[in-house]
């Protein structure tokens, strides 16, 4: 008899420990899913401003250049990138629209033109998209977060090595939409 309640005890905790572990995982996961879907967005994003920096080599080669330097250098965000990672990538990303912009100042044509302004618009449309695809990668942080602290699924998530996801911070250049137009 104590035989049994001992391991009716055995198989609960385990059904226990293997559902909180389960639980951590989908959650982690959805994190990792939610940084995919900015990764994808910020490359979208990157590929308009390529198209951005083609229209502005037919009025400045230099600033073109430059432009496409920079774009080369930027780095490769996946599901696996932190926030900080991506925090880096947004401020080339904001570099190089201000050089878009002051180009486009100087040579009233490009602004005026079709192309550039179709892809400014896309531009906008992305950036909206990261912002968007970041408050569901803080809200997923808050959900995996919240459950590692909390009692007794943090006693399992150290056991595990589950640990903190970092948030994507409000600054005040991102505290509104940017108009690159």
């Amino acid at each position: 008899m104590i035989l049994g309640i001992i391991l009716g005890i055995i198989v609960l905790l385990a059904i226990f420990v293997v559902s909180n572990y389960n639980g951590l995982v989908r959650l982690r996961e959805m994190v990792r899913n939610a940084m995919g879907q900015i990764s994808a967005q910020i490359e979208s994003r990157w590929d308009a401003v390529s198209n951005l920096i083609e229209a502005t080599k037919q009025y400045s080669s230099h600033e073109a250049e430059v432009l496409r330097d920079i774009t080369a250098s930027r780095s490769g965000i996946n599901k696996d990138s932190s926030a900080r990672e991506v925090e880096k990538d947004d401020a080339k990303f904001d570099s190089v629209m201000r050089q878009i912009n002051v180009v486009a100042e100087a040579y009233p044509d490009l602004k005026a033109s079709e192309v550039y302004t179709n892809t400014m618009n896309s531009v906008n449309k992305y950036e909206e998209n990261v912002r968007m695809s970041r408050m569901v990668y803080n809200d997923t942080v808050t959900k995996l977060n919240s459950k590692i602290q909390m009692f007794p699924t943090n006693i399992i998530a150290s056991m595990f090595g589950f640990t903190k996801e970092e948030y994507f911070k409000s600054s005040s250049e991102k505290a509104n939409m940017p108009s690159w137009s």
